[in-house]
C-alpha cells in the first residue's frame, strides 16, 4: 500500500486530542460541503434560466436563416427552390418577407413589422403553439404579439372593423410631394390570434400570408426578405452554408440560431461565467480554511512526524502525507456538496418548489456542472494541500 496514502487516510479519520482542531476540521470540511453545494446550485438554476429564456428565441428563429447581403429584398426563383430541396439535410424551408409598417386601428397606431409567411412557416419553428385564438394566415386574415394587441385595442376576429396596415409605397421623393392618401398601400387585416412570447417579440410582428404580403409592399412572386431552413438532426451545418451559398452565388448570408441572437447568448454566457467566478472566489476563501486545518493538524501531529522522520521516513513523504489529506478532505466534501445540490435540483424539478409567479423557477441538471464542480474543488484543494503541507521542514521536525 502507497504509505503517504495509508498516513493520511488514517489522519482523516481519527480525531486530534485537542478538541479545537476537530472543530476547525469539522468547520473546514463543513464549508467545502456547503460551497460546493451552493455552486452546483447556482449553475444548475443559470443553465435552466439560459434555457427557459432561448425557449422563446427558439419559436421565431430557425435553425438556420437566409437574408440578403445586401438591401431588403432578393429574389429566388424556381429553380433555386428545387436546387434547395436537393440539399442533403434541409428538412424543409419557408420563405418570408419582412418590413416595418404603420398599423392602425381605430383612432389607435401604433409602428410594427410585418411579416409574410407561407405555408411552410408552422415547419421550421413553433410559433403556432404560442398564441391564443386560431393561427389562420390566409385571405386577408392575421397574427399579431399580445403587445400589438393591446397597444391598438384589438380584439379576434373584428370583421366589422379590423385592423389596418399602411406601408409606404416604393418609390423617390420626399412624402410631402405627395398626398399622404397615396403615400402608402392600406390592407385591412382581421385578427385570428394571438401570440405571446417575449415583450419585445409580442410588440412586433403581424403576421399574413406571403403573397398578400407581397402585394402590400409591391414586389413580385419572386421578391422576399429571407428563408428559414428546418435542418435534420446532426446534418452538417457548415456544409449546408456552403451549398446554399452557392444557389444564390454568394448574394445571401446565413446565420444559425445562435448567430441570429448573438447577443442575448454572449449576456447569458457572460452572466453564468461571472456567477461562476463570484462563487470560485467564495470557494478559494473558504479553502484557506483547508490551509489553516491542515497547518493545525501538522503542528499537532508534530511529535508523530518525528517519530516517522526518525524511522526513515523523508521529508518529501512527510510533506505528501498532509498533501493527499488535504485532496482526500476537499474531494469527500466536494462529492458530498454536489450530491447535496443536486438533491435540492431534483426536488425542484420534481416539486417544483420555489416559484416565479404561476411558473416552477426554471433549473436543469447538467453533467457538465457536475463535473465544474468537482474539478474545481479537486484543483483548489491541490492548490491549498500543497501550500499547507509545504510548512514541514526539518527545522519544523527539529523544534
Amino acid at each position: 500500500m502507497n504509505f503517504p496514502l495509508y498516513i493520511a487516510k488514517r489522519y482523516v479519520r481519527s480525531k486530534s486530542s485537542q478538541n479545537a482542531v476537530n472543530v476547525i476540521n469539522f468547520i473546514t470540511f463543513l464549508v467545502i460541503v456547503i460551497g460546493s453545494a451552493a455552486l452546483f446550485i447556482v449553475l444548475s438554476a443559470f443553465a435552466g434560466l439560459k434555457t427557459f429564456s432561448l425557449s422563446f428565441t427558439n419559436a421565431f428563429d430557425p435553425d438556420l436563416k437566409a437574408s440578403t447581403i445586401t438591401g431588403k429584398f432578393f429574389a429566388i426563383t424556381d429553380t433555386q427552390e428545387k436546387q434547395l430541396l436537393e440539399i442533403d439535410g434541409i428538412a424543409s424551408f419557408s420563405k418570408e418577407i419582412e418590413e416595418k409598417v404603420l398599423l392602425q386601428h381605430r383612432e389607435k397606431n401604433d409602428i410594427a413589422y410585418v411579416k409574410g409567411i407561407d405555408e411552410h412557416y408552422n415547419e421550421v419553428t413553433t410559433l403556432d403553439t404560442l398564441y391564443f385564438g386560431e393561427w389562420n394566415i390566409e385571405a386577408q386574415q392575421g397574427v399579431a404579439g399580445i403587445g400589438i394587441a393591446n397597444a391598438l385595442g384589438v380584439t379576434l376576429n373584428q370583421y366589422r372593423n379590423p385592423m389596418k396596415i399602411l406601408a409606404l409605397k416604393p418609390g423617390k421623393g420626399s412624402i410631402s410631394q405627395q398626398s399622404m392618401a397615396n403615400s402608402y398601400n392600406t390592407l385591412p387585416i382581421v385578427i385570428s390570434g394571438v401570440y405571446r412570447v417575449e415583450e419585445g417579440l409580442d410588440q412586433k410582428y403581424v403576421f399574413i400570408d406571403l403573397a398578400l404580403a407581397q402585394a402590400l409592399l409591391e414586389k413580385d412572386s419572386t421578391q422576399i426578405s429571407g428563408i428559414n431552413f428546418k435542418l435534420n438532426e446532426g446534418a452538417a451545418i457548415p456544409v449546408i452554408k456552403n451549398q446554399i451559398a452557392e444557389v444564390f452565388n454568394n448574394s445571401v448570408v446565413l446565420k444559425t440560431r445562435e448567430e441570429l441572437n448573438s447577443t442575448l447568448y454572449k449576456m447569458l454566457n457572460t452572466e453564468n461565467v461571472a456567477t461562476y467566478l463570484i462563487f470560485t472566489l467564495v470557494l478559494v476563501i473558504a479553502l484557506f480554511n483547508v490551509v489553516g486545518a491542515i497547518i493545525m493538524m501538522i503542528l499537532d501531529k508534530k511529535k508523530n512526524l518525528k517519530t516517522l522522520y526518525n524511522l526513515g521516513v523523508t521529508i518529501k513523504k512527510l510533506r505528501r502525507i498532509y498533501f493527499v489529506q488535504g485532496i482526500l478532505v476537499t474531494t469527500m466534501g466536494g462529492v458530498i456538496g454536489v450530491l447535496i445540490g443536486f438533491i435540492v435540483i431534483a426536488s425542484q424539478l420534481l416539486f417544483g418548489w420555489v416559484k416565479i409567479g404561476s411558473i416552477d423557477y426554471p433549473v436543469e441538471i447538467q453533467f457538465v456542472n457536475i463535473f465544474i464542480v468537482l474539478a474545481t474543488i479537486a484543483v483548489l484543494g491541490i492548490i491549498a494541500s500543497k501550500i499547507a503541507s509545504s510548512v514541514i521542514s526539518k527545522k519544523l521536525i527539529a523544534q
